[in-house]
């Protein structure tokens, strides 16, 4: 008996498929951490410890395993920029600030995934469509913010491009900031993206979201 059919069998006997989303999670988490080619069907049952065949309950085949992680990006990353973009705030730097939280610990926007996407998208002129009407649906979502609080078209897209494209750069280069570090230099940057500064009281409840306690003093 080789290893696929005793996972095959202790399958059987446990009658634990998984579902639908840990097969998902367990693609994700392959697929981010060491590529497509990792997102295989045979090594994501041994990550499991699942039955190969408890795979085809949940999904026909690896293509439509891919097309479920890409449409999970979509929803995940894309999906979350524009609620972003359309939450209540009251001045276009509490909407920056909204935006922002985005693309900290505990905002919806996986940066990791954003980039692996991008990578496959170099292997496949779909996934390269799909990515770029993303990018396209994003600005015109940050675009539409900076709309709604008066900017003129042309500067409301120019603004949308800076914080997308600043915030896509992170990504790209993957850069590493602590987290005190970046929260030094939000308040600059929200008057870099809007033309104005954020005030106080904006700053400490985007600090509190985000469970950020300010150094105080020369201590």
């Amino acid at each position: 008996m080789n290893d696929a059919d005793t996972q095959d069998a202790a399958g059987k006997a446990t009658g634990w498929r998984g579902s639908r989303e840990v097969w998902l999670a367990a693609a994700q988490e392959a697929f981010i951490e060491s590529g497509l080619d990792a997102v295989k069907i045979q090594p994501l049952a041994t990550r499991l410890e699942l039955s190969r065949t408890s795979f085809y309950w949940f999904f026909k085949d690896r293509a439509a395993l891919l097309d479920a992680l890409l449409e999970t990006w979509e929803q995940t990353n894309t999906g979350g920029l524009i609620a972003a973009t359309q939450a209540y705030a009251e001045t276009i730097t509490e909407a920056v600030l909204n935006l922002a939280s985005e693309f900290l610990e505990g905002g919806a926007f996986e940066a990791r995934l954003d980039l692996a996407v991008r990578g496959w998208a170099h292997q496949s002129d779909a996934v390269a469509a799909r990515v770029n009407v993303a990018d396209e649906t994003r600005l015109e979502a940050i675009r539409a913010m900076f709309d709604r609080f008066g900017y003129d078209p042309s500067e409301a897209d120019v603004r949308a491009r800076t914080v997308y494209l600043v915030q896509i750069g992170y990504i790209s280069m993957q850069v590493q900031e602590d987290l005190a570090v970046r929260m030094a230099r939000i308040p600059d940057y929200v008057k870099t993206f809007s033309g104005l500064a954020p005030s106080q009281r904006e700053l400490a409840r985007f600090h509190a979201r985000h469970g950020y306690r300010p150094k105080t003093g020369s201590g």
